[in-house]
């Protein structure tokens, strides 16, 4: 888009539209209708600027106008349904869509360490004792072992609970604490692949990793999947600490922010199918084929929900963020 030329082609409106507003309630019933029409119309053409051409100075002025707009149009509002579903279909998979450049590096680099760890465990038996003993490494890893027994060592819908809990807790976490530069992240990503890393590492020198991976892979796909979204996402506050952009520290950690806490709240739905998968497929009897497949398929339906839904909004300039028209019009303090 020449930005240049969208600016000229709708200066005008966007003039008017401010006229209106200083106006107040000085208004007569057309130019009442006027100022609703124009903005929505400036709404649409902040997306647009967000999503093509992004210049700080002019989403600053679009925003200001549709907030000042907004407030003048329809005053204080509530939350409703419709703003849950807004969440789930544009909101929140937009944020993890937008942040997209951060959580896969993320989970490839895990992922390829987790597989380093385990091989250099199950190749190397010095370190498997300096693990534990052999008696409880058998007690690990042999055929009804604690590896096994684990996902059905208490009542499917508790474990459920549990697991949900403890692992919805360690994505706000990451999330939360990514403003300290995004260190803790680094630290409770690398407990969670140090972890991944030693199950592979034992179960495959006992000669048991497809056992272990027929556990894991069902729940594991997705579970790690949105513990990589939330690691990506509060490395990525953690840079906006040290990178803030165009806008003051404290006005990119507040955007930045909000959709992060936005995010902890769509993670913990989606580690909540995860836990049901983990607490009611994984220790389930069905074959080993069927509960990868499961896992398999939720994994696919987030990736396509995200791709999908999520691209289809940031496109559209959602940002994961509140309503332009709730947020405070924030200026550029850089080029």
């Amino acid at each position: 888009m020449d930005l240049d030329v969208f600016v000229n082609a709708h200066r005008a409106e966007w003039d008017r539209l401010d006229h209106l507003l200083r106006r107040g309630r000085r208004l007569t019933g057309e130019e009442a209708d006027e100022l609703v029409e124009l903005y929505q119309r400036t709404a649409t053409h902040l997306s647009l600027v967000q999503s093509s051409a992004p210049d700080a100075a002019l989403i600053a002025r679009l925003t200001q106008l549709v907030a000042r707009a907004r407030s003048t149009v329809t005053g204080a509002r509530r939350a409703s349904w419709r703003d849950a579903t807004r969440f789930l279909t544009a909101g929140f998979p937009a944020a993890v869509h937008r942040s997209r450049h951060w959580w896969i590096p993320t989970a490839v680099l895990s992922t390829l360490l987790a597989v380093i760890i385990g091989w250099w465990i199950g190749t190397h038996p010095e370190v498997q004792a300096a693990i534990a003993a052999p008696d409880e490494l058998r007690r690990l890893t042999s055929p009804g072992g604690e590896y096994e027994t684990y996902y059905s060592s208490h009542p499917a819908a508790s474990f459920a609970a549990q697991v949900w809990t403890n692992n919805a807790r360690a994505a706000a976490m990451c999330l939360v604490l990514g403003a300290f530069l995004g260190i803790p992240v680094i630290w409770i990503l690398f407990v969670n692949v140090l972890n991944l890393g030693v199950g592979i590492g034992l179960m495959s020198s006992a000669g048991r990793l497809d056992v272990f991976l027929g556990l894991i892979l069902p729940h594991g796909l997705l579970e790690l999947t949105a513990v990589f979204v939330a690691a990506g996402t509060g490395l990525r506050l953690g840079w906006t600490v040290i990178d803030p952009g165009p806008y003051s520290r404290r006005s990119a950690l507040a955007q930045q922010g909000r959709a992060a806490i936005g995010m902890a709240i769509g993670l913990a739905l989606i580690l909540f199918v995860s836990g049901v998968i983990e607490g009611f497929v994984t220790p389930s009897g069905l074959p080993t084929w069927t509960r990868i497949a499961i896992g398999i398929a939720a994994e696919a339906a987030f990736l396509v929900y995200v791709h999908v839904l999520g691209g289809r909004a940031s496109r559209a300039g959602d940002r994961g963020d509140i309503d332009v028209s709730e947020r405070s019009a924030e200026l550029p303090v850089a080029a």
